[in-house]
């Protein structure tokens, strides 16, 4: 694929899988054009990012770098994690009709104005999820009609997040969690590059304890500022929507 070098409208290059080679010169033009570069592997990691960084503010940076030792991070992650079960709770109520999920996750909710400490906000946001993804269990994963007799039965309802090869999201075996996998990389990667673009340093949040909620707190800082410039991106399920094969396609044409 060539592009032209004006009214080309890239700002995303993403590049799965490991192989192959990438020029210099490809990235120096890309930085020309004050576009992205992101290379994510077939498991749904973020291996690399690349984009347009703002200058640096030693102010912002000392700030956070000191957010552990102040007490702010416990703020940031209850704030957080209360935006994530919100929208949690939204999808079991309105998306699933699971109303009793939807309470529970409100209750678990409701707590974390009481936790103290980073790990009594990671219980919260653990059993809360547990109730989230049981809640996704047997619902249907529709198919084309043209391609179901080649779709194996554990693709056709959604049965746990958990992948038999890991015990975890990872390696997932079937198409749902796949692009659930897929899409979590893409936000990972945006939510990193508005960071970078608004002077913050994604970094320094996995130099502290607070590693396992710097995903999300970027996600945070992402939708931010993705409300001043493209738009707000949301990952939902829609039961009367088939997977097909562009599925892929248009799912990372809603998060780009």
């Amino acid at each position: 694929m060539r592009f032209s070098r004006v009214g080309h409208g890239l700002k995303r290059l993403v590049l799965i899988g490991s192989d192959g080679i990438v020029s210099l010169a490809a990235l120096r033009w890309l930085a020309d054009q004050d576009a992205a570069f992101v290379m994510l592997d077939r498991e749904g990691s973020v291996l690399a990012t690349t984009g347009p960084v703002s200058s640096s503010d030693a102010k912002l940076r000392r700030a956070q770098s000191l957010a552990i030792q102040t007490g702010t991070d416990v703020d940031i992650a209850r704030e957080l994690i209360s935006r994530k079960l919100s929208g949690q709770e939204q999808v079991a109520r309105t998306r699933l009709c699971d109303l009793l999920t939807a309470d529970s996750i409100s209750r678990f909710r409701a707590t974390l104005a009481n936790a103290e400490t980073l790990d009594a906000i990671r219980r919260i946001e653990s059993q809360a999820a547990a109730g989230y993804w049981s809640a996704w269990r047997g619902v249907p994963i529709i198919f084309p009609k043209n391609d179901l007799s080649r779709v194996p039965e554990h693709w056709r309802t959604f049965d746990t997040r958990k992948s038999p090869l890991s015990g975890s999201p990872r390696l997932a075996t079937n198409p749902a969690n796949a692009m659930l996998n897929y899409l979590y990389a893409l936000l990972e990667s945006e939510a990193r590059l508005a960071a970078a673009a608004l002077g913050w340093t994604p970094v320094l949040a996995c130099c502290t304890l607070i590693h396992q909620l710097a995903t999300a707190w970027l996600a945070i800082l992402w939708k931010q500022s993705a409300r001043k410039s493209t738009g707000m991106c949301s990952i939902g399920y829609s039961p009367n929507r088939c997977v097909g094969n562009g599925s892929l396609s248009n799912a990372t044409e809603t998060a780009a």
